[in-house]
């Protein structure tokens, strides 16, 4: 990062030849609506000195760039593909398709920052959060809001935009034995947890740990809780304890109007259900919220595969038949991440393994149980049909592995993927009846996926918990299908397309968006988790959120008549576009 005052004085000759900007724009740099020096440096005092004017991550790989450095380049480079270096950068996102590619570290490519926002909050209170919303909304100025970077649909970032970042609010508060919620002083009984909005995953699952209890959170230990909770928020225990966003008891939100309030069941109600799964950037900033928590019970790692060999006549039949067997092992206390697949290598590392394989696979706990007879007692049945079906021709491997407690498990089997590229992802939540009532119709559904590319991520995350939850105040915006279904159904294309190529770009936008349209058809009325979806749904509003849409919608009008929040595909969303010179019109 720069000398704020020095990139001012840098910019200043931006605003003399600024040009007009239409009144259905939001102000963009270089046009006559763009805030003054003057008032940027206000805002910066006003935010204790907070502001920052950012400078392209990968600028150090790059001659000219204000952080260029010839000798971090390579340390950058291999960074790049971490989730860690982009959450811990104020305005890097983790796949780079986000930021239109301005500013790659590699040396063949350009480099710019015009696909990042132009100023930062660096909040670090709510105070903080609040003078940026009014700039914002006064100066009529583009308005971002991110923590992690940690964001499949690129809705944290924006060019031309002032970017709130709450990755430093990060204050975490044990409860013990009851929380009291504001204003109404009701007592909810059982320990609990605040946290700042921006506080990493990992962070609060180890002060949970300390107190010797849990928290429903994120697979990636760099996932911001505030994202995280209003998209909803999935986990491995979430078959147990349901969604993050029904583990909420209060929230202290930065409405568009400039206001600081607690929303919880008894204040603010309409936006304590909007902002529990109606998506974040959208009805306010999140601060700080508080979750309840559980205990941290002993557990197995449950490690299984019902594999053949890819060559077998009846691969699809296997993956179909063991796919259908997921709510059967939901019900009996597995939960955890699968993939289904006619030709993929294994992903447990086991010695003497064929080199590719086809079949049902993955890693799943079950909680409160080191007893291996009880496990494999579960796996009895699958076995039997598997001899009776395909003698001598399936095999069904099951490995276990005690854990103390959920922390000890946690930290050896996190989320620690890539980053640094450029995919989109597409998903699908599926219940019991369509995955066990009509194999042939589940097939046909499967098969446009498997056979191209082999694999779908079959994720145990729902099932009884999230089925059965309560969340405080009758309800939340989480997609009624989360109610039913059984498994999350994930897929992308490898590790996505090359910068810049637009033809690639859209081949994998409508292979993807054409494999899943069985899988739609098999599923009417249902939908897809928001934070892991595709941007591209023709009926987004109804795939992401069904019948609570209007609601929502209704909701954003009141609390955000102007749009001071904006990201797609967001409630709200359909009044602006993003024009190809990163400016946000109406439409």
């Amino acid at each position: 990062m720069v000398s704020f005052n020095l990139l001012l004085a840098l910019c200043a000759p931006t605003f003399a030849l600024a040009t007009p900007l239409s009144k259905s724009c939001k102000a963009f740099p270089g046009n006559s609506g763009w805030p003054s020096s003057n008032e940027w440096s206000r805002l910066n005092k006003t935010i204790d000195g907070n502001l920052i004017k950012p400078v392209p991550p990968a600028g150090v790989c790059h001659d000219g760039q204000p952080n260029y450095n010839k000798d971090q380049c390579p340390n950058v480079q291999q960074a790049w593909r971490t989730f860690e270096f982009h959450a811990q950068d104020p305005v890097s996102v983790m796949w780079d398709h986000w930021a239109n590619y301005t500013c790659l570290p590699f040396e063949e490519f350009t480099c710019s920052g015009a696909g990042y926002p132009s100023y930062v909050a660096e909040v670090a209170t709510a105070k903080h959060v609040k003078a940026a919303v009014d700039f914002a909304r006064k100066r009529n100025v583009r308005l971002v809001v991110r923590s992690s970077g940690h964001d499949y649909l690129g809705r944290s970032v924006g060019s031309g935009a002032l970017s709130i970042w709450t990755h430093h609010l990060n204050k975490i508060q044990y409860h013990k034995g009851q929380f009291k919620l504001s204003g109404s002083g009701k007592i909810i009984r059982g320990d609990a947890i605040t946290a700042g909005a921006g506080t990493a995953m990992l962070d609060l699952y180890n002060v949970a740990a300390q107190n010797g209890r849990t928290v429903v959170g994120g697979g990636a230990k760099t996932v911001g809780l505030g994202g995280y909770v209003t998209g909803g928020g999935h986990s491995i225990l979430a078959p147990h304890y349901g969604l993050a966003a029904d583990n909420v008891l209060e929230m202290e939100v930065v409405t568009p109007n400039g206001d600081i309030i607690t929303v919880n069941e008894d204040r603010h109600s309409d936006l304590f259900w909007a902002i529990r799964g109606g998506g974040g950037s959208t009805f306010g900033v999140l601060t700080s919220v508080t979750v309840m928590t559980h205990p941290t019970k002993k557990l197995t790692m449950v490690s299984f595969m019902a594999f053949t060999l890819p060559q077998a006549p009846f691969t699809l039949d296997l993956v179909t038949w063991a796919t259908s067997q997921i709510p059967y092992l939901s019900d009996s206390g597995l939960s955890g991440y699968l993939m289904a697949t006619v030709d993929s290598p294994p992903p447990v590392p086991i010695p003497g393994l064929p080199e590719r394989v086809a079949g049902l696979m993955g890693k799943t706990i079950i909680l409160d149980t080191q007893d291996t007879a009880k496990i494999n007692n579960i796996f009895k049945p699958l076995n039997e049909t598997i001899q009776k079906r395909w003698p001598g021709q399936v095999t069904l491997l099951v490995l276990t592995q005690p854990y103390d407690s959920f922390a000890d498990w946690y930290s050896e089997n996190f989320d620690d993927g890539q980053a640094g590229g450029s995919a989109y992802l597409i998903s699908r939540l599926l219940d019991k009846d369509t995955l066990t009532k009509d194999l042939d119709a589940l097939s046909d559904a499967l098969k446009p996926i498997l056979i191209n590319d082999g694999w779908l991520g079959t994720y145990m995350v729902a099932g009884k918990g999230v089925n059965n939850a309560k969340p405080r105040g009758g309800g939340n915006a989480v997609h009624p299908a989360w109610r039913k279904a059984y498994i999350h159904a994930v897929h992308w294309l490898g590790w996505g397309y090359p910068p810049f190529d637009e033809t690639a770009e859209g081949r994998t936008r409508k292979i993807l968006n054409d494999r899943f349209q069985a899988l739609r058809e098999l599923t009417p009325g249902g939908g897809s988790y928001m934070n892991e979806g595709f941007p591209f749904e023709e009926d987004w509003q109804h795939t992401f959120w069904g019948e609570n849409y209007e609601r929502l919608l209704k909701i954003k009008r009141k609390v955000d008549p102007k749009d001071v929040l904006w990201c797609t595909p967001c409630v709200g969303s359909e009044g602006w576009e993003e024009k190809s010179d990163g400016r946000l019109c109406r439409v």
